[in-house]
């Protein structure tokens, strides 16, 4: 049981609370305030001028499945002998071990989404983590998180890789996902009449299954979509098969902002923090999140980790509010609204009673270039102290 007393508490939900306290029992938060005597039997940290923030949340990333040091081998973001993957699942290729997770958490960020990479159409199903653990299997927050498909350039370098069967046109990577679509609903169908008759045999098929996951609502399609055009066609397909959406990138999202509004899509955007790396990054801008935040639309902000560091998560923040994005926002572009697009704001995201402790203490507001992080907590566990060695 520990006592963070005397900071600058960012609850992000209810204010901010000074020379403040916050209890963790357990793996929870148990006490948010300033009026609270501090039992005997907890750990008393003093974190008097120093911010207590909720841990950071980048819901895009490959941690874990795109190894960090050790090269090709430890590369497992595609299926490259696929086109469609529906059946994969990041959770099978993430290694805890991975320094990017290390990075992550000595960062501040305690919860991730780790996705499959772009190159196959439909690249499989997203799982959400808390960075800290050594069995992937008791990190998990949500899976699935969501169903990986692929607009664009991405999908359509497999050609160049002379991958047969693999859509060369943007017009060929709607149609498949389509088609996939279709196979869905009526698998669906043959599933739900097999349940009236017990007994009637029934042949699985596991990337059909995971494909009626989101035509059911149980999590949403996540699109990789730069361009306008790409962004549209994501949006279409989700209105044609009545699915929830996710946009990820969302890169030109500012210039379709009123369809994305109008449809109260959540999108994932970023990074904006690299060069212009290909055709469909030629008009990445860093007011992006400011023109979606004015029109009401639910944002995150996101490394695409190895793309660029997961630590750097921070530094797109503070780059968005250099181009228009206030301070608040921005904040919550990296807690709380990351988490609702993850799916688990009721578990993180902001320091509530209740919630899960992921907590994060830093020397100054983590926006100050100048801000370390001086101790973190994942489940109620000190994960990280700066000055006694890294977790």
């Amino acid at each position: 049981m520990i006592a963070l007393k005397g900071g600058t508490i960012y609850s992000i939900t209810n204010g901010i609370i000074k020379q403040g306290t916050v209890l963790i029992t357990g793996s929870k938060i148990s006490y948010v305030g300033t009026e609270m005597e501090i039992p005997p039997e907890y750990k008393v940290i003093n974190v008097k001028d120093k911010v207590v923030m909720p841990g950071l949340v980048d819901c895009h990333t490959h941690l874990g499945i795109a190894v960090e040091g050790v090269g090709n081998d430890g590369n497992d973001k595609n299926e490259i002998d696929l086109t469609v993957g529906s059946h994969l699942r990041a959770i099978d290729g993430i290694n805890p071990a991975d320094a990017g997770l290390h990075d992550a958490r000595c960062g501040g960020i305690t919860a991730v989404i780790v996705t499959p990479g772009s190159e196959n159409v439909i690249g499989g199903l997203s799982v959400a983590i808390k960075t800290a653990g050594g069995i992937v299997d008791r990190m998990l927050l949500r899976q699935p998180a969501g169903l990986k498909v692929a607009f664009g350039e991405n999908p359509k370098r497999k050609v160049l890789q002379k991958q047969t069967g693999c859509p060369s046109t943007r017009m060929g990577i709607a149609a498949l996902i389509r088609e996939q679509f279709v196979k869905a609903q009526y698998y669906l169908e043959q599933w739900e009449r097999q349940q009236e008759t017990p007994g009637q045999p029934f042949q699985r098929n596991l990337g059909l299954e995971a494909i009626a996951g989101v035509l059911k609502g149980t999590y949403p399609m996540r699109a990789h979509a730069h361009a306008a055009e790409d962004i549209m066609t994501a949006i279409r397909i989700a209105d044609e098969f009545r699915i929830p959406l996710v946009l990820e990138h969302a890169t030109e999202g500012h210039k379709v902002v009123e369809e994305i509004a109008k449809r109260n899509i959540p999108c994932s955007v970023g990074p904006t923090l690299t060069a212009r790396v290909k055709v469909e990054l030629k008009d990445r801008r860093y007011f992006t999140s400011a023109v979606l935040h004015q029109a009401g639309v639910r944002f995150a902000l996101v490394t695409d980790h190895p793309i660029l560091p997961v630590n750097c998560l921070r530094m797109e923040a503070i780059m968005a509010i250099a181009s228009g994005l206030p301070e608040i926002a921005a904040l919550q572009a990296i807690t709380i609204d990351a988490a609702a697009i993850m799916g688990v704001s009721d578990r993180i995201g902001s320091i509530e009673v209740g919630k899960d402790a992921d907590i994060v203490v830093w020397s100054k507001h983590p926006f100050d270039l100048y801000a370390q992080v001086e101790h973190v907590f994942i489940n109620g566990q000190q994960i990280f102290s700066q000055g006694v060695g890294r977790d």
